[in-house]
C-alpha cells in the first residue's frame, strides 16, 4: 500500500516514466480560504504529458506536480465559511496538481459535482469541455454561418466540438488521420469528415466550401499538420492552437508572415480563468453539467484505471494511439476495479 499523501513529481523535463517520481509530501496547514480534497480520479490528458516533456519550459516551475483536473472529496477546509463543502465531492481547480492523494485549492475553485455524474465522468468536466465551450461561444462566438475546421478530431475533444457544433448550430469539418472516427464523429454533430491520409486537405475543404474556406481552425498537434490547416482559413478567419501532439512549434512570427489575412494565436484557457468572474467560472460548470445530465453532451467512458504507483503503464496506456477514452489515475483503489 502506498503512502496516504503520495504525490508524482518531476525535477526536471523529460520522457514522463523517465522523470516523474513517487513522492511522500503531506499537506500544509489550510489557509482561510483553502481546502484540502482526498483525490478520487485524475486523468491523464495530452496536456498533462506535453509540458513534463518540456515544451513549455518557459512557464513551468520545477518541481512541478503534473495534473490539471480530477475530482475528489473535501476532507478538511480551513474556514468555518466553508463547511457545506465538507463530504462534498468537487473539481479541486486552480490550485495544486492533481496527480496526488490530497490536493489543496481555494474555496471558490472548488467546483460541487452533482449527486448524478459518477466520479470517472466528472474527473474529465474541466480541461476538454470547458475549452471547446469557452472557445465556441466566448472565444470564436460561432454562429450557424460558420464553419469550423478541427484537427485530430478523432481526439475526445475533437468529439466534443462535434457535440457542440450540433447544440450551436455550426458547420465542423472534422480532421482525422484514418476513417476509424469517421462514422461516430457524424452521429455526434460533424459535418464533414476529412482523412488526411487521403491527399491535400486544402483542396477538400475549398471544394466542400466552395472555395470559400473555413471560418476559424483548431489546431491540437503543430508542425505541418497545422500549416495544412491553416492554408484551409478564409481571410479575415482565425486559427487557435491548443495543443502540441506532434511536439513541433509553430513559428509565429513566420506564420504572421506568409498568412497575413488570417489571425492565428495560442489558445491558452489560463487565460480565460484569470480573466473569469466568479460567477463567470462557477456558471459555466453548472451550463456544462446541466447539458450532460440531459444528455446533450457526453464523455467517453474511461479505457484504463491505475493507482499512482502504476503510472509507467498508465502513461504508456494513455499514450497507445487509436484508443477511445481516457486513462485514469485512482489513489485509492481496490484490486477488483482494475481493467
Amino acid at each position: 500500500m502506498i503512502h496516504p499523501f503520495v504525490s508524482l513529481r518531476y525535477d526536471s523535463f523529460g520522457d514522463p516514466r523517465e522523470v516523474l517520481q513517487l513522492v511522500n509530501r503531506a499537506p500544509a496547514s489550510l489557509d482561510q480560504d483553502e481546502v484540502l480534497v482526498r483525490m478520487l480520479a485524475s486523468p491523464i490528458n495530452p496536456s498533462d504529458l506535453i509540458p513534463i516533456r518540456g515544451a513549455y519550459k518557459h512557464r513551468i516551475h520545477l518541481p512541478a506536480i503534473p495534473g490539471y483536473e480530477g475530482v475528489g472529496v473535501v476532507e478538511e477546509v480551513g474556514s468555518p465559511n466553508h463547511v457545506s463543502l465538507l463530504g462534498r465531492r468537487v473539481l479541486p481547480l486552480r490550485g495544486e496538481g492533481t496527480w496526488q492523494a490530497y490536493v489543496t485549492t481555494k474555496a471558490q475553485y472548488a467546483i460541487p459535482v452533482p449527486d448524478s455524474v459518477d466520479d470517472e465522468t466528472a474527473s474529465q468536466m474541466y480541461i476538454n469541455p470547458v475549452t471547446t465551450w469557452v472557445i465556441c461561444s466566448d472565444e470564436l462566438k460561432l454562429t450557424h454561418e460558420d464553419v469550423l475546421l478541427v484537427n485530430a478530431c478523432g481526439s475526445a475533444i475533437g468529439r466534443l466540438f462535434a457535440q457542440f457544433a450540433r447544440l450551436i448550430g455550426f458547420k465542423l469539418i472534422a480532421i482525422v488521420r484514418n476513417s476509424a472516427h469517421a462514422e461516430e464523429l457524424h452521429s455526434l454533430g460533424a459535418w464533414q469528415v476529412l482523412d488526411s491520409s487521403q491527399g491535400s486537405i486544402r483542396d477538400r475543404v475549398m471544394e466542400i466550401t466552395s472555395g470559400v474556406g473555413a471560418t476559424a481552425g483548431i489546431d491540437s498537434i503543430g508542425g505541418a499538420d497545422a500549416e495544412d490547416l491553416m492554408n484551409c482559413i478564409r481571410p479575415g478567419g482565425t486559427v487557435l492552437s491548443i495543443g502540441l501532439l506532434s511536439g513541433i512549434s509553430i513559428d509565429w512570427m513566420n506564420v504572421n508572415r506568409q498568412l497575413p489575412s488570417i489571425n492565428v494565436k495560442p489558445y491558452w484557457l489560463k487565460r480565460w480563468m484569470q480573466e473569469a468572474s466568479h460567477a463567470q467560472w462557477h456558471s459555466t460548470f453548472e451550463h456544462l453539467f446541466h447539458l450532460l445530465m440531459n444528455n446533450q453532451i457526453k464523455i467517453q467512458q474511461a479505457r484504463g484505471r491505475f493507482e499512482l504507483d502504476e503510472y509507467h503503464a498508465a502513461i504508456s496506456a494513455a499514450e497507445q494511439r487509436g484508443q477511445k477514452g481516457k486513462v485514469l489515475l485512482l489513489p485509492s483503489m481496490s484490486n477488483d476495479r482494475r481493467v
